[in-house]
């Protein structure tokens, strides 16, 4: 079982992003998300996470899939992943500083950019996929240390998605 989610809120074509102030990726620009609390579905768990660090109310979100990461042989964890798209009228104040770190847009031009250093390694190749296809994936990276090693998306099952 995934032990956390992760949600990337979408308004035209900047992404708002949380540069974290607390492990993990602590000084990394990273989705909002967090931890699922006992007796918390994933779905409930982002739609607090979202609210707790960005002060935004949503109540529709779009499952996306999952991210795995393994050494080569154990399992170390994973998140649920969403997507939520605000209108691009849509005032929020931003950057602003908060108990998690600083929230602010970002481009995606600049999030995905192959020189940015300062984006959690894994984004550029999931983010992508999640943005422009309709299908929902498992994305499975392999890591040695922090070096993403390997790395493959497969479509999740049907019988996957009806829990979400």
């Amino acid at each position: 079982m995934l032990a956390y989610t992760i949600c990337f809120i979408k308004k035209g074509d900047e992404i708002l992003m949380l540069n974290r102030e607390k492990s993990s990726w602590m000084g990394m620009w990273n989705g909002v998300g967090g931890k699922i609390e006992k007796n918390e579905t994933p779905h409930d768990c982002i739609l607090r996470e979202i609210k707790e660090e960005t002060g935004i109310q949503v109540s529709k979100v779009d499952y996306k899939g999952q991210v795995t990461w393994h050494d080569g042989k154990i399992y170390l964890g994973g998140m649920h992943t969403y997507m939520v798209e605000l209108p691009e009228t849509y005032d929020s104040k931003a950057p602003i500083k908060t108990d998690e770190g600083i929230l602010d847009w970002k481009k995606e031009s600049w999030i995905l950019d192959e020189e940015n250093l300062g984006v959690v390694g894994n984004i550029k190749y999931f983010l992508p996929i999640m943005l422009n296809d309709s299908n929902v994936y498992d994305h499975q990276f392999v890591y040695e240390g922090m070096k993403i090693v390997d790395y493959r998306a497969e479509t999740l099952k049907e019988q996957v998605l009806s829990n979400y």
